[in-house]
């Protein structure tokens, strides 16, 4: 029987140098609905909808996976804004249930939708960052893309 051993890579200075991503910049560029790249051409064409690539660096943005994460986190941001909120004018003022309803329901869907787009391009972001998914230059051999 036969054992086949794979080639031996030789690591050197050059194939281990790599293009420097700084997460807290790319998340903020994100978050501000820009590529997470050069900073400067659009993420999104629809209120969702990334693009399909920068149109000032030409960076792919096709391999990105957001999927839930984004809403998931908006619904943890909000819920930390608004229950406590809610809870704090509960005990000190004891406002009417209709009141309450008034304010909190129409607060907690603005919140929600302001902060949708910005939190899905933070992700993105973040993404591209860690070289997640398709944003990786050279991807590891033997792993099928997504």
């Amino acid at each position: 029987m036969a054992v086949i051993t794979p080639p031996t890579q030789t690591w050197s200075r050059e194939t281990g140098l790599v293009e420097k991503r700084d997460v807290w910049a790319a998340l903020k560029r994100g978050f501000r609905s820009r590529c997470p790249r050069c900073g400067e051409g659009k993420l999104f064409r629809a209120f969702l909808k990334v693009d399909n690539n920068c149109s000032v660096c030409g960076l792919d943005f096709t391999p990105h996976r957001a999927d839930d994460l984004p809403a998931y986190l908006v619904i943890v941001i909000v819920g930390h804004i608004v229950v406590p909120t809610a809870l704090i004018i509960e005990t000190n003022f004891s406002p009417p249930v209709w009141l309450q309803l008034a304010i909190y329901l129409p607060i907690t869907l603005i919140l929600s939708l302001l902060l949708l787009q910005p939190v899905k391009g933070a992700v993105v972001g973040l993404q591209w960052a860690l070289r997640m998914h398709g944003f990786d230059e050279n991807p590891p051999e033997g792993i099928p893309p997504v």
